[in-house]
């Protein structure tokens, strides 16, 4: 097993309090990894840490064996895509303008918006079902729509490792699972490696090829959402008494709680 993104004893906080502890993390390259937990575990204070919006304050993150945090920016940019919760955007942008940043990565002082540029906007806009969307302004949009460009915005960048911070947020079921199939299809057909955070945990166990639990700032558990996922472990990550059986369409381990007035 290969890894590109790693971590070794990090510790990542804010304003001088660490909220994930001392972690070892390795992200498999060519898999699609899940990060679970109850809120303020501290899920997506690791995705931050992890493309490097946060510093650690122990330990460091290895991309491609260098410490990321010695590397350039555009160089991670190039490698590394980013969809954070909530992001924002200027007043009035367009939506193909927005898609479009995607590639400042890929400009430089010599070398201007070309063909390349344009494919890459125009697939991300038709792989996330936005086309239609791309002369109006992201405010005139619902929140599910934003949320589908803001994705396409990051499959523009085009980067073999792309890390999505809740990238179902405000999608109707219909949309979760087309989002979440155009990305097992970016990490088949495409090799990307693929890091997300989910709160749904039987769309995790479908989707994920690697599974990290985590709990008050450390790694409960993880591995395959098979062999790691059972009712002790959903009791002791989110609190749930539940039953875990096999989800009735992939075989991946189903969580279906039993809430107290369904003992």
């Amino acid at each position: 097993m290969t890894h590109r993104l790693n971590a070794q004893d990090v510790s990542f906080g804010y304003g001088g309090e660490d909220v994930v502890r001392h972690l070892d993390v390795a992200i498999p390259t060519g898999e699609i990894t899940v990060i679970v937990g109850a809120n303020g575990c501290g899920k997506s204070t690791l995705l931050r840490g992890l493309v490097r919006l946060l510093k650690p304050t122990t330990g460091q993150v290895l991309l491609d064996g260098a410490s990321i945090h010695d590397l350039r920016s555009v160089d991670v940019a190039r490698t590394i895509g980013l969809l954070p919760q909530s992001p924002v955007a200027p007043d009035g942008i367009s939506v193909a303008d927005l898609v479009g940043r995607g590639r400042y990565p890929h400009q430089g002082w010599f070398r201007q918006w070309t063909a390349e540029d344009d494919r890459a906007v125009a697939s991300a806009l038709a792989a996330t079902g936005t086309t239609e969307l791309a002369d109006r302004t992201l405010a005139e949009l619902s929140g599910g729509q934003r949320q589908r460009v803001w994705v396409a915005m990051t499959l523009a960048q085009e980067t073999d490792l792309l890390l999505l911070d809740e990238p179902t947020t405000f999608l109707d079921i219909h949309h979760q699972v087309d989002l979440l199939d155009l990305l097992t299809d970016l990490n088949r057909d495409a090799g990307r490696t693929i890091v997300m955070v989910l709160h749904d945990l039987n769309l995790a166990c479908r989707y994920a090829d690697h599974l990290i639990a985590m709990k008050q700032g450390r790694i409960a558990a993880e591995g395959a959402p098979s062999a790691v996922v059972t009712p002790e472990l959903v009791t002791e990550v989110f609190g749930l008494d539940a039953q875990v059986v096999p989800d009735p369409v992939s075989g991946t381990p189903m969580v279906v709680p039993r809430g107290r007035h369904h003992r």
